[in-house]
């Protein structure tokens, strides 16, 4: 059983950046991927990037590539999602999730956080 936290999410103007973090409750969260994935009101969830427990191999959604960055920092058991150059469409609730498969289905994932409102003005 592993328990995440997400923190950091806000109100920022478009073009602004923010860092979310997802603090896990265990170590073995180490050994498995860890994922965001967002929803905005009305949307099912959608995957942002994931990044693997050997190699910090990232993958990202075509949306936000090139814009975000997920880091991971296995003596603190977190896993960071730094985002630039926020736009309106990148509102939502972000999740965290981990899992044993770096995957973009949200079927993948075993355990998630309770979710952080990303909220970006135009």
């Amino acid at each position: 059983q592993v328990q995440l936290k997400e923190s950091g999410g806000g109100l920022v103007q478009a073009g602004d950046s923010l860092r979310l973090a997802c603090a896990a409750s265990s170590r073995t969260f180490g050994g498995y991927v860890a994922g965001w994935f967002r929803r905005a009101p009305g949307e099912g969830r959608e995957f942002v990037a994931a990044i693997s427990p050997e190699d910090n191999r990232p993958t990202y959604a075509d949306s936000v590539k090139g814009r975000f960055t997920i880091s991971r920092d296995y003596t603190r058991n977190t896993v960071y999602l730094q985002m630039d150059s926020l736009t309106p469409e990148d509102t939502s609730v972000y999740y965290c999730a981990a899992g044993p498969i770096q995957a973009t289905s949200d079927a993948s994932y075993l355990w998630w956080g309770q979710g952080t409102q990303v909220t970006v003005s135009a």
